[in-house]
């Protein structure tokens, strides 16, 4: 499963490796706020419909950091733009601990929203210009299991902090430890260069004078419209599903499970580990099977998983157990996302591209943890989050039904979107 890593060229395996710390540690400082819920839900006395909106508004502003950053990344550089976003998340996640009261937490979670959404997009791009086609989905689905490592690393934090301080101080240190991921950009600034398909590309992008701005529209014209909704309109539903649960999960097993701190973080570890595992599978499927296919298996998988785990009268072993195949079903797509965006457009819109499908599907998808939280209130959370998982994953199968397979694309032979 793991053979194919000797065969990458240094840069590639350098490329991989920044990208991969990135997103482990983008995770990191997402995935806290997650685990916080319950204890500000006590000590503020927020409803969970607000606790849905500050779970919202970090992703929904995502959506335009990552627009942003795809377009720029465009002009000025994939690795210039990663660097940045890395810095920008790191600050506004340590601010966050420094939050009064709602409406300052609801600022600092907006602008860290910027840099989460830029931090995808440009190393996304990146590893998709970088990595050969023979190894692409297996590269960039590798980078994605991050994701669980972050998520991981958030819940051992997570249950060593709340268990050492009182939760007055807990949930404060959780987030000022999300400034550690700054330290990533001395390693990414020495050792990752610029994709060779991006410099030429860049030097005809500069002569033609197009303005950075200009870009954030070009893939919303012909040839690239057609392409462009159906693909946000997947990863629509692959978010959607995601956030519905991820961002409840941990809420879920303490107050509907009533759960310790303890059993709530061993739970949630099953989860990620399950998680990690998938993001593996998928990764290889990705190269193996196709991208739609890998697509397909999972969202269907997914929507009966999850509203299995949050509506049936299961006992606490059992729901123990089946955390690990949830998360593994769960995740399995997103290691197909990043080769099937980068497969989609040409160099010259590229990061554009990806920019816009991935987090404008992002932003509509940060709604569902807010309808959640509203649902909730007067269904209760496990049937509310069933309700919004199972229809995003019916919207991401409808729309994956419209597009097209891209395995073994060559990125440097793609003249427009569809072809």
């Amino acid at each position: 499963m793991f053979g194919w890593l000797r065969e990458l060229n240094e840069k590639e395996r350098k490329t991989m490796i920044g990208c991969l710390g990135g997103w482990s540690l983008d995770a990191l400082d997402v995935q806290i706020f997650s685990f916080v819920i319950p204890t500000l839900l006590t000590l503020w006395g927020i409803s969970r419909a607000d606790a849905g909106m500050l779970g919202t508004v970090t992703l929904l502003v995502s959506a335009l950091g990552g627009w942003l950053a795809g377009a720029l990344s465009d002009r000025y550089g994939r690795v210039r733009v990663l660097q940045i976003t890395i810095l920008w998340y790191a600050f506004f996640t340590f601010l966050c601990g420094f939050a009064q009261d709602f409406n300052h937490l609801f600022i600092f979670r907006a602008l860290q929203g910027l840099g989460f959404g830029a931090e995808w997009s440009a190393g996304a791009v990146l590893m998709g210009e970088v990595i050969r086609d023979r190894f692409r989905g297996r590269a960039v689905g590798f980078v994605q299991s991050g994701w669980a490592i972050g998520w991981g690393a958030a819940a051992l934090l997570y249950t060593v902090i709340f268990a050492l301080l009182p939760e007055e101080t807990a949930w404060r240190t959780m987030f000022w430890i999300g400034l550690a991921p700054a330290a990533l950009v001395f390693w990414v600034r020495k050792h990752v260069d610029e994709p060779d398909v991006f410099k030429a590309q860049q030097a005809r992008l500069i002569e033609s004078g197009r303005s950075p701005l200009s870009q954030l529209l070009v893939v919303l014209k012909p040839p690239y419209l057609s392409t462009t909704w159906k693909v946000a309109l997947m990863v629509t539903g692959a978010q959607g599903g995601s956030y519905a649960l991820s961002v409840w999960l941990p809420t879920f097993l303490r107050t509907e499970r009533h759960l310790s701190v303890l059993n709530t973080g061993s739970y949630l570890l099953v989860h990620i580990v399950g998680a990690w595992f998938g993001f593996i599978v998928g990764a290889v499927l990705a190269d193996a099977i196709g991208r739609k296919a890998t697509f397909l298996i999972s969202a269907i998988g997914s929507a009966i998983s999850v509203v299995l785990y949050v509506t049936m009268p299961i006992s606490d072993t059992v729901m123990l157990l089946l955390a690990a195949p949830l998360g593994f079903i769960l995740y399995m797509m997103f290691s197909a996302m990043g080769p099937f965006l980068t497969e989609l457009y040409p160099t010259e819109v590229r990061g554009s591209g990806q920019g816009f499908c991935y987090n404008v599907g992002r932003a509509f998808g940060a709604l569902f943890p807010a309808l959640v939280g509203f649902l909730s209130q007067r269904l209760g959370l496990g049937p509310a989050i069933a309700v919004f998982a199972a229809g995003a994953y019916g919207l991401m199968i409808i729309a994956l039904l419209m597009l097209p397979e891209t395995r073994g694309r060559d990125v440097r032979s793609i003249a427009m979107a569809g072809e």
